[in-house]
């Protein structure tokens, strides 16, 4: 996944990939290495600045293209990607942070220099010991900065001192003054010069100070840059070992066929789309109020910058030695993501920063749809608000849970096609993505409005829409959404676990219907379903994909038997149902009697969404609390939960995108798959941090941590193990082979 969103961002990338193809190859790279860290600018840094790439982000009264953030942050992105080498990224963040200045002349100077080509650095507060003294007319600078990337070749270093007062003073510095020094240091990215800046009575004017940075703000941005340049790493990364895995042959096999690759492959995409999504939600939230913005940042250091390293080092294993060697382009990509973790400090830090943030608040994902559809708004609103004067008085059949009751409210929101508001009607009004969030918001402004469930039913019902007879779907569809009928779903059985396919229960045609012989297990529901979608083979000649049929089963039918299993939590959620002879009416075969797999593949996939979708629920609440109460915010607690929530959050943003691109229109991408993989990795990171802080309380078994934990496999497990889901990752989106 890219950061672009838009055609004009994907061109603008694709335009970086080609330039830097054309005129920066990695080959012609590895010659230039000393001159890069002596501070001289790539010989094609004029051609580059001629594009307009290094300024996309400045207003073009300065010079630049008058683009925005996000479309600085896929310039880096793309020379992320390529190994573009040279001081991109300096410069790039130089001129954002110069951005938020007061636009005076000093400021508009320094902006004017950047969009005309002057290589820059930054220098943020926590990066040096850069002193102001007040010498009446002028300051006066001292100091010395940490290491800098790029300021060897910086003619303009954007530093930030602090006066006598403790006030923070931003400077445009000219390095090649003879009250500056720069020293070169041999750095671990062999792509970018690094060096120190040393001041020693510098003189500036006080009209030159450039007002209205905030410190916090500047280290921001600059973080969200970084982690674009990372995240164009980590895409390399996957492009690069999934090539490697589709021709690199050991043992008389492409490697590419080997599990235990493939789900490293798989994973090495989910962490790849995490931090592109969290980079992105970073670089989006720089005009969002400043404890946005922090989380925002802290999220894409925590999951973009931070793993991206490690994230290379796994590429590398995936190539073996070969990836070890000097002349494997790897070691450049993993270099620079070294250095680029090391640049934004601690992630102890961050993570503490967040979790500090997230105790008392939470990051908004809320997406601005203005005054779009403002009719259909106020239909919605009105519908809503008919039903907010009714209430729901009788118990849910799949449960008893708000969302799950019956009653005069649910009935009206039902009626009015807002259960599942997608669907086509009459059962929703085909909601296009822009609508449904409308709808979503119109929900969300009266809670005393209960959004209603479908329950299980959600995932088996666009089946019964797609295949089913109108007189079954007026049967069954109404009454469901009315919550009058509760569903199951009869896909697993014993002796197939995750290979559905190789399922064992037979449908025999007789007159007027089939009879069914066999046994489903870890039925959720079943024995409080009224119906339930059941496979069976109904051709045992043909192949495992085929000859299965895609039954609706009335859960009352003589030969049926539900055995509750008992989980190790004490409860009865799942059940083992026997079918002995159970005659289905052939009117209940969705579908061609060989054709239900089709509709198995889809019914999984709603599953699939739903489940990954959980990551609304604050499973780290027990550390939440725990970090908020008096005393009770130990620096450990408070890391756990910035790492929790940076990961959360990342889900979220990934969700966020997919949003934003159904609603322009484009066709829905890899998201659910990645969020699902993505979901198991929090659950099984969430619970040992939130049992290691429950302490000997999470030794009683009605303790609010023990719970839930005793529930989480069937989280872990439904809608397919992690292991199935990297199988289709690693198959069907990143094209390995099969066995």
């Amino acid at each position: 996944m890219s950061l672009a969103l838009t055609p004009e961002q994907r061109e603008l990338s694709e335009s970086v990939a080609q330039f830097a193809a054309r005129r920066a190859p990695v080959s012609a790279t590895r010659e230039s290495f000393d001159m890069l860290a002596q501070g001289h600018l790539p010989p094609w840094w004029k051609e580059f600045v001629a594009n307009g790439f290094h300024a996309v982000h400045l207003p073009e009264n300065y010079g630049g293209q008058g683009g925005a953030l996000l479309d600085a942050a896929c310039v880096l992105e793309a020379a992320g990607r390529t190994s573009l080498p040279g001081p991109l990224l300096p410069t790039v963040a130089a001129g954002a942070v110069a951005l938020m200045a007061e636009p005076t002349p000093s400021a508009a100077a320094l902006l004017t220099r950047l969009a005309g080509g002057d290589a820059a650095a930054l220098a943020l507060p926590g990066d040096s010991t850069f002193t102001a003294r007040d010498d009446g007319h002028r300051w006066s600078i001292d100091g010395d900065s940490d290491l800098i990337a790029g300021i060897c070749a910086a003619t303009t270093a954007l530093v930030c001192a602090v006066s006598d007062r403790g006030d923070h003073i931003w400077l445009a510095i000219d390095t090649t003054h003879p009250s500056a020094a720069v020293e070169s240091v041999r750095g671990t990215d062999l792509l970018t010069d690094l060096g120190r800046l040393r001041l020693t009575d510098y003189p500036v004017e006080k009209t030159d100070v450039l007002n209205g940075i905030d410190a916090q703000r500047a280290e921001y941005l600059a973080t969200a840059l970084t982690a674009s340049l990372a995240a164009g790493i980590t895409q390399w990364c996957v492009e690069a070992a999934t090539a490697h895995l589709r021709t690199r042959e050991q043992f008389g096999k492409l490697i590419g066929t080997f599990q235990a690759l493939q789900h490293s492959a798989a994973m090495l995409l989910v962490n790849s789309e995490l931090a592109s999504a969290a980079t992105w939600d970073a670089v989006r939230a720089a005009s969002e109020p400043i404890d946005q913005h922090a989380m925002a940042a802290a999220g894409a250091a925590l999951m973009a910058v931070a793993p991206c390293p490690d994230l290379a080092l796994d590429t590398l294993t995936m190539f073996g030695a070969i990836g070890f060697t000097w002349e494997h382009d790897l070691h450049l990509y993993w270099r620079r993501a070294t250095s680029l973790s090391a640049s934004i400090g601690d992630r102890n830090r961050w993570a503490k920063r967040l979790g500090e943030l997230t105790t008392v608040g939470e990051r908004d994902f809320s997406v601005d749809l203005g005054d779009a559809e403002s009719a259909f708004r106020a239909r919605i609103a009105e519908t809503l608000e008919q039903a907010a004067v009714l209430s729901n008085d009788g118990p849910g059949r799949q449960g008893d849970y708000e969302h799950f009751a019956t009653g005069a409210q649910r009935t009206a929101i039902a009626d009015a096609g807002l259960i599942a508001p997608h669907w086509p009607p009459p059962w929703g009004i085909a909601a296009s993505p822009l609508q449904q969030l409308i709808i979503d918001e119109e929900f969300g402004k009266r809670p005393s409005v209960v959004r209603p469930s479908l329950g299980i039913a959600e995932w088996i019902l666009p089946s019964l829409i797609k295949a089913g007879s109108k007189k079954l779907q007026q049967q069954l569809i109404t009454p469901t959404q009315r919550g009058e009928l509760a569903w199951c779903q009869l896909f697993s059985e014993p002796g197939a676990g995750s290979d559905l396919a190789a399922l064992a229960t037979r449908a025999t045609k007789v007159d007027g219907g089939w009879r069914i012989h066999g046994h489903k297990i870890w039925t959720s529901s079943a024995h409080r379903a009224d119906y339930g979608a059941l496979l069976a083979r109904t051709d045992p000649a043909a192949p495992k994909h085929r000859g299965i049929g895609y039954f609706i089963i009335d859960m009352r039918s003589p030969g049926i038997e539900v055995q509750p299993i008992k989980q190790a939590s004490g409860e009865q959620e799942f059940n083992e149902v026997f079918l002995d002879d159970v005659f289905v009416p052939d009117e209940m075969l969705l579908g061609e009697p060989t054709g239900g797999w089709a509709l198995a593949i889809a019914t999984m996939a709603e599953e699939r969404s739903a489940i990954s979708g959980y990551v609304q629920y604050d499973r780290a609440a027990p550390l939440r609390r725990s970090a908020a109460a008096p005393g009770g915010a130990h620096e450990d607690t408070l890391r756990e939960l910035g790492e929790l929530d940076a990961y959360a959050n990342a889900i979220k943003a990934l969700g966020v995108r997919e949003t934003i691109r159904l609603l322009d229109g484009q066709a829905s991408g890899a998201a659910s798959s990645i969020a699902k993989v993505a979901m198991n990795v929090l659950l099984r990171r969430t619970f040992p941090a939130t049992l290691g802080s429950a302490g000997r309380s999470a030794m009683a078994a009605g303790s609010d941590v023990v719970q839930p934990y005793l529930r989480v496999p069937a989280e872990l497990i439904g809608g397919g193990t992690k292991e199935i889901q990297l199988n289709i990752i690693a198959q069907m989106i990143l094209g390995l082979p099969r066995k």
